[in-house]
């Protein structure tokens, strides 16, 4: 009897054991995944990837007032890639001319994620939105759905993309269908800046000033989520 006490004694001793270093095992896990990304956040590596949609035949949506949405995502894209820059942050952009990146679309978005996927914190892809009624405007961020970090990370682009337009009510949206939030394998989101159908926005976002206020919000969600 005294043998089968000190026989499960020890089992229990043993399973305690196996617990213990089961959850110092997962704590050292989380620790090192931790270190890695401060690591990695604080490196001269590239860090954030910008995405200035469009380019070359594919104007993108054309605004009422004429301008054309791949040199408004441009001139915004590079606005924020100089913002971040000027913070020690590390950019690489998709495309820094008015340039297609394959002969089709797929091909295009393809291309465009592949960069992506090559390593980064975060991509932020800059677009225009459009819309049949003109009255709608306000800027808009879009993270694919099953992704916590690209939620965390579009809601702080939201926030003071609306403090800089205080009667914008837009709130972040989730989406699994957008090819470049399905097909990259990093946090990422898509920036709808404002509405090109509409017309007192559509002028906004053909003035360099207001592009430099919108891309300075940007700069300044990045920010906070890759030191977050």
């Amino acid at each position: 009897m005294a043998s089968k006490v000190k026989s499960a004694a020890m089992l229990l001793g043993l399973a305690g054991l196996i617990v213990l270093c089961h959850m110092a095992g997962m704590k050292l896990e989380s620790r090192m995944k931790e270190e890695t990304r401060e690591t990695f956040k604080l490196s001269k590596e590239m860090q954030v990837i910008l995405d200035a949609g469009h380019g070359g035949i594919d104007v993108g949506k054309t605004g009422v007032n004429g301008e054309k949405e791949k040199d408004i995502n441009l001139e915004i894209s590079k606005k924020i890639k100089k913002f971040l820059s000027d913070s020690n942050v590390t950019v690489k952009m998709t495309r820094e001319g008015d340039e297609r990146l394959a002969d089709s679309q797929r091909e295009d978005l393809k291309a465009r994620t592949d960069i992506m996927n090559g390593g980064a914190l975060l991509a932020v892809s800059i677009h225009q939105n459009s819309y049949r009624d003109p009255a709608v405007s306000g800027a808009q961020v879009f993270y694919y759905t099953d992704s916590e970090e690209g939620r965390t990370a579009a809601g702080m682009i939201q926030a003071e993309l609306n403090a800089l337009a205080p009667d914008n009510e837009k709130e972040i949206r989730a989406n699994d269908s957008y090819y470049i939030l399905k097909n990259t394998r990093i946090p990422t989101v898509i920036v709808e800046c404002g509405f090109l159908s509409s017309y007192t926005e559509a002028e906004k976002l053909a003035d360099d000033e207001y592009q430099n206020r919108i891309a300075e919000a940007v700069s300044e969600g990045i920010l906070q989520y890759i030191t977050d």
